[in-house]
């Protein structure tokens, strides 16, 4: 039995058949499953000879007939999706960015029976910086790293995959100390941040440039492995 048929007798015995009833003639649960296999496939990145980094976060954009009659049966559909994904995942040897997770979205430009996904890879960051939820609402410089905010203050902090990183991205991409972003405060309040790789396995870009270290202004994009990091002087909390 294939991977799609077992999805589909999976939600069937959760939902005693009543799903499949509210989407005769709309959008079938097994085209989603199936839409999503197509998206990790197409995406899939060459981490090494038998490991290929694949998006985590996805998003089915619905028309709104679609979406109203997904609504009631959403909880299950999301689990009984990603229990697929982990199993193609793991046949196909992918490795997810973060944990994996699944949204539904009404648009309007949909007519009933049509859907689109989109997808990114974010990686699960975490910090172990202590007090870092205070001091990033005063700090005068921060880092936004899939939505998480972290405080920059001097002399720095040291970004990475690894436990001894202060800020830890797990991203394949990502080395166990990938990048130092340096911090020193003017005499005049002002702040001055500069990013400096660590010698790490796949560099650090700013921009669209490979650095060895660069001074950043607001707004600066730094991009290590598949995770874009936003450097924040305002100081606004």
């Amino acid at each position: 039995m294939g991977m799609l048929q077992r999805f589909e007798n999976r939600l069937e015995q959760a939902v005693s058949g009543a799903f499949a009833k509210a989407f005769r003639s709309a959008v079938q649960p097994v085209e989603l499953a199936a839409a999503l296999q197509r998206e990790v496939d197409n995406s899939a990145q060459i981490l090494s000879r038998n490991r290929r980094l694949v998006p985590n976060t996805f998003r089915i954009e619905l028309s709104e007939v679609d979406h109203d009659r997904l609504v009631p049966y959403e909880q299950t559909l999301v689990t009984e999706l990603i229990d697929l994904l982990r199993e193609h995942a793991e046949d196909q040897h992918y490795v997810f960015a973060g944990p994996v997770s699944i949204e539904f979205e009404q648009a309007e430009d949909l007519v009933t029976g049509r859907f689109r996904v989109r997808s990114r890879a974010a990686a699960q960051v975490s910090s172990s910086v202590t007090g870092s939820n205070r001091s990033v609402r005063t700090a005068g410089a921060a880092l936004v790293v899939n939505g998480s905010r972290h405080a920059l203050t001097p002399p720095g902090l040291v970004v990475g995959r690894g436990s001894e990183a202060d800020v830890r991205i797990n991203d394949p991409g990502v080395s166990r100390r990938h990048a130092e972003f340096r911090v020193t405060s003017g005499g005049g309040g002002g702040t001055s941040v500069s990013v400096v790789d660590l010698g790490s396995t796949n560099g650090t870009l700013v921009g669209q440039e490979r650095i060895d270290e660069a001074e950043l202004s607001d707004g600066s994009t730094v991009r290590i492995g598949n995770t874009d990091i936003v450097v924040q002087l305002r100081g606004e909390g």
